[in-house]
């Protein structure tokens, strides 16, 4: 987030307030204004070297504000925080409450992200809280409001609470007349909804911000990321990349317009998710892989994101032992937390896995439906695969009701899949095939990749279940071809290795002798040894006419035109 002061109120002149948001109120001097200046045209160098010359000449406020500013694009945590602090104490020295307040808030926020001083963090907000209380409708106010939207979403998973925040914060945005954190408050409103299961709702609110954005409304660069982070972040919950990808382009070419790089700084974690989402792998790693680097640097409280999403990545892979050692780095956060559950149910251990999505899930409230949607539908896979029915069942009752409350189409294509898991766990093959036909159509509409892979390497399972060996072939010939291209090379090789289990002669040899009674394989080694129907019977004390009957069964199971064709058959599969 980023410098405000305070606004005029005129609709009209909006784009003006917001561009004077980016600096203190009151006059300045010329030097600290040339350092301003530098700041709002993204010159981070240049205006750490204007204030560092005007605090050289006179210590004021604003400037150690502003070289506080610098410092935090800069990267330089140990200037930031000593520059906070001494602005801080200037502003208490001569009574500016709202510069005061304005300078705890950030400390605060600065605290958790790059330090992870939870108890710090505290002690600066419940001052800046104090210190606003005559200044209710002011731009830090609005600030302050989103700011602990922000924490109540993130970090206490409680969007209700998020939601009336950031209400609150476009509210006073709105009413003082700053864009940049009324259109922040509105985005944050809207992803505590989605949060929630309003996705309508919340997806109108998102949109709404990320235009203004686009359109060049929004002018402090801390409210543009966040804001363009959020609309991402929501997409990501319901999965609807389809409307992620289409705003990322309009941002790219809104950074390419005004020539601003650092727009993902703050997002690119949540990017790199529709990256990999989309089959987009190696783009994806290298967003992490920098992502990862850049904040385990300078903010290591905001790192964990980035490694848990490189894991994921690692697991998705078939590289588990990375992925676990890349786990173990953040293991008690949310993602980590499902990855390591999908990677025991890879790996065969359906009861942690049944461990960790409960661990997952109790992280949320029930109105938390969103994020709830992925631990439910892991759940009722792990226990699907356990072969714990009952549990299963009522998961994936609870997954159904969530989805549909959320009302998120792409939703639907995990809520068919862990319906087949469910089914094929009870053997009831037909539910199966229909739940993992649908949930591979849905996983192709919506631009999933490596979950359409999955689904057909399951479909060919229960196909390949219910003997139906040439339609399993060619499912999950079509799943290795999508698996292996992403580069999931364990999901491929299990594709693989089922592809040629069903289709080797032993394979066939079993298909086929399932497919007959004992009784009809004794008349059919009879027919081999060239007895006809009357001296089959005479040797079985049956009549002709059953007989008959079961060489007709025999050609029909087998799909054969005739008694010699039979014969053939079952010699070069070795039933004889």
């Amino acid at each position: 987030m980023g410098p405000t002061g305070q606004l005029g109120r005129t609709p009209a002149n909006r784009k003006a307030q917001a561009l004077a948001s980016l600096q203190p109120d009151g006059p300045l001097s010329f030097a600290v204004g040339k350092g301003w200046r530098a700041l709002q045209r993204g010159e981070w160098a240049e205006a750490h070297r204007q204030f560092e010359q005007a605090l050289a000449s006179e210590e004021t406020a604003e400037g150690w504000e502003g070289l506080a500013w610098s410092a935090w694009w800069l990267g330089d945590t140990a200037r930031m925080f000593d520059a906070r602090e001494r602005a801080y104490r200037s502003y208490r020295e001569r009574g500016d409450d709202r510069g005061a307040a304005r300078c705890a808030m950030w400390l605060a926020v600065d605290s958790v992200d790059f330090r992870n001083d939870s108890a710090v963090a505290n002690g600066w907000m419940q001052r800046a809280h104090r210190l606003l209380k005559r200044h209710a409708q002011s731009v830090e106010a609005a600030w302050l409001a989103a700011c602990e939207a922000h924490h109540a979403l993130m970090a206490d998973k409680n969007p209700v609470t998020a939601q009336q925040l950031a209400t609150e914060a476009a509210s006073i945005g709105e009413t003082v007349g700053t864009i940049d954190v009324e259109m922040l408050g509105r985005a944050l409103e809207g992803l505590a909804l989605v949060s929630q299961g309003q996705v309508r709702d919340g997806m109108r609110l998102l949109d709404e911000a990320t235009a203004a954005v686009v359109a060049g409304e929004v002018a402090d660069r801390q409210a543009i990321s966040l804001t363009c982070c959020y609309l991402i972040f929501a997409c990501e919950r319901v999965r609807d990349y389809p409307r992620a990808a289409q705003w990322c382009d309009r941002v790219k070419e809104f950074c390419r317009r005004w020539r601003f790089t650092m727009l993902f700084a703050v997002c690119r974690t949540q990017y790199a998710g529709v990256l990999m989402w989309r089959g987009r792998w190696a783009e994806a790693e290298a967003e992490l892989q920098a992502a990862a680097q850049e904040l385990t640097a300078i903010r290591p409280a905001l790192a964990s994101a980035a490694t848990a999403r490189l894991a994921e990545l690692r697991r998705r892979q078939g590289r588990w032992d990375e992925a676990a050692a890349l786990f173990a780095r953040v293991e008690t956060s949310t993602v980590a937390l499902l990855g390591r559950a999908e990677m025991a149910l890879d790996q065969g251990d359906s009861q942690a896995a049944v461990e960790l999505a409960e661990r997952y899930l109790r992280r949320y409230t029930p109105e938390a439906r969103t994020e709830r949607v992925p631990g439910l539908e892991l759940l009722t896979r792990a226990y699907a695969a356990l072969g714990e029915l009952s549990h299963a069942r009522d998961a994936l009752r609870q997954l159904e009701e969530t989805v549909r409350a959320v009302a998120a189409d792409p939703l639907q294509a995990f809520v068919r899949f862990a319906r087949g898991a469910v089914a094929a766990s009870g053997g009831h093959y037909a539910e199966a095939r229909a739940a993992f036909e649908d949930a591979a159509y849905l996983f192709d509409r919506f631009e999933a990749p490596f979950e359409q892979g999955r689904a057909r390497l399951e479909l060919g399972r229960v196909l390949a279940a219910e003997r139906r060996r040439d339609a399993a072939a060619v499912e999950l010939r079509t799943a290795a071809g999508l698996l292996r291209a992403l580069g999931a090379a364990r999901e491929a090789e299990r594709a693989d290795a089922l592809l040629r289990q069903i289709t080797s002669p032993s394979a066939r040899a079993a298909d086929a002798q399932s497919r007959l009674t004992d009784k009809e394989l004794e008349i059919l080694r009879m027919a081999a040894q060239g007895l006809t129907d009357k001296e089959i019977a005479a040797r079985l004390h049956r009549s002709e006419h059953t007989i008959h009957r079961h060489v007709a069964n025999i050609l029909l199971r087998l799909d054969l035109p005739s008694r010699t064709a039979a014969v053939a058959y079952a010699l070069r599969q070795g039933l004889l």
